[in-house]
């Protein structure tokens, strides 16, 4: 079977789970500036280039992705959220982003496969792709409403050059995650879709949405359900929302996109929200509790955790929903659904 059916033909027998956060368990590590900037010679400070330690120390990489494959996890994701030529030319390493995207996706791709080996299940690899730090919906000059950083067609390239590598290093989906502006996301599909074309066979996408604020809208305004009619023409194999809040304020979106998409949710929030100190507090255990009422009302076929996540809610996650029946995917709806800022029905 292809990833995208393996994974579909997984997903009907049970509920599956995806890994936890990298950053706060990299962090946990105390690494110095030199365990970030190994020998590469590059002149710009390396510390909190997480991404680099796929080069650097593959050791750390492996070992948090080691942990989440003992925690339970079916689908690991690369360390790449900001391995794109944007991101990098921060730390004046835009000439290694292809290197750092093969080297995390060989290392996922080498433990997932040591794991399947052990006990016949599959694991699976989602090359994740963060939003980057410009947007193409917003103009960062307030004296200047349609001024832009970058144009379409250039993120389209920055991010082809990452889904490529990333899909050469072993990575069965691409994850287009923490999506706060959607026509960055379209640049992310383009990128995709020409991938596909060029390799002549499917690579499945993962989108997930990232929200603001509570009345359920990323950063270019639109709603869960405007977002889903926007981006539902690419066929992700997922569709759901991660980071934002904890799981309580990710709730009603989530049951909301349960209700409409045709596809699989997949769903990770942060364990809760952060504290006056920016970090997080929730115990595996009542994170697990919260995405559990998900699962038994039929919302969710993946869950997982974003921010402050570790191996431990990762592995009550899995605790709490195993043997729960998993979501059943609705049909998809005749009429023709649109959407602005807001969706938008015509009737059949």
């Amino acid at each position: 079977m292809t990833p995208r059916e393996s994974l579909k033909a997984q997903a009907a027998e049970r509920i599956l789970i995806f890994d936890g956060a990298f950053g706060t368990q990299i962090q946990n590590r105390k690494l110095e500036e030199s365990d970030y900037a190994g020998d590469l010679g590059l002149k710009a400070d390396q510390k909190g280039n997480n991404d680099i330690l796929a080069l650097t120390r593959p050791d750390v990489i492996g070992d948090i992705t080691r942990a989440y494959l003992d925690s339970g996890a079916d689908v690991v994701s690369t360390n790449t959220f900001s391995a794109n030529r944007i991101s990098q030319a921060d730390y004046a390493a835009e000439h290694l982003v292809r290197d750092i995207n093969l080297a995390s996706g060989k290392i996922a791709r080498e433990l997932a496969d040591e794991y399947a080996r052990r006990d016949g299940r599959p694991r699976f690899v989602a090359g994740a792709i963060g939003p980057t730090n410009k947007t193409l919906s917003l103009s960062p000059d307030v004296e200047d409403p349609g001024f832009r950083e970058i144009d379409f067609d250039f993120l389209t390239e920055v991010y082809h050059e990452q889904a490529a590598a990333l899909v050469e290093g072993g990575a069965d989906f691409i994850l287009i995650e923490t999506i706060f502006d959607t026509l960055n996301a379209k640049a992310g599909i383009m990128a995709v879709k020409q991938l596909e074309r060029e390799l002549g066979r499917d690579v499945p996408i993962m989108l997930s949405m990232t929200l603001t604020d509570l009345s359920g809208r990323n950063l270019s305004g639109h709603t869960v359900e405007a977002f889903w009619y926007a981006v539902r023409h690419a066929n992700p194999v997922t569709i759901g929302l991660n980071c934002s809040f904890g799981a309580e304020q990710l709730r009603p979106h989530v049951q909301m996109l349960s209700k409409i998409a045709d596809t699989l949710i997949l769903a990770y929030p942060n364990a809760g929200l952060p504290n006056e100190l920016g970090e997080y507090d929730e115990a595996p255990a009542t994170t697990a509790s919260l995405v559990q009422e998900w699962a038994e009302h039929g919302q969710a076929n993946i869950l997982g955790g974003c921010c402050g996540s570790t191996p431990d809610h990762i592995a009550e996650i899995a605790k709490a929903v195993q043997g729960l029946s998993p979501r059943r995917i609705p049909r998809r709806d005749s009429q023709m659904q649109l959407a602005g800022l807001e969706p938008f029905t015509i009737a059949a």
